[in-house]
């Protein structure tokens, strides 16, 4: 795609938050995955980070209107409008921006532990 790893996970990240408007979570990543893995492989992303940032950006989606999952889940919970729920998961939302940033440029944060299990430390 002539694309660096940065646009890569930036192009991701809309794709999967717009899809999030339509698609529930699990969807979207079986949906997605068959095509987007050898892209990822091929920019030489590190599958075990690659793999928590999807948890995350599908998490992050699931709380976009119109279909996202949890919002409905938070308006069965509190019976307020679906409006004002998305309005105020708006925070979250952003929350989870700065966590993909952050796990993007301290991708340690995602691959010390497992990393500390393969050595036996």
């Amino acid at each position: 795609l002539g694309l660096t790893q940065f646009q890569l996970i930036i192009a991701l990240s809309f794709f999967y938050i717009l899809l999030g408007c339509f698609l529930d979570g699990i969807s979207m990543v079986v949906l997605t995955m068959g095509v987007i893995l050898p892209t990822v492989q091929a920019a030489g992303i590190d599958l075990l980070w690659f793999g928590i940032f999807v948890v995350v950006v599908v998490e992050m989606a699931q709380i976009t209107p119109p279909v996202g999952f949890n919002l409905f889940v938070l308006q069965g919970m509190t019976g307020r409008e679906l409006t004002w729920i998305a309005r105020v998961a708006m925070p979250m939302f952003v929350l989870m921006i700065v966590a993909v940033l952050l796990i993007y440029w301290f991708p340690q944060i995602v691959t010390w532990l497992p990393a500390q299990m393969r050595t036996g430390a």
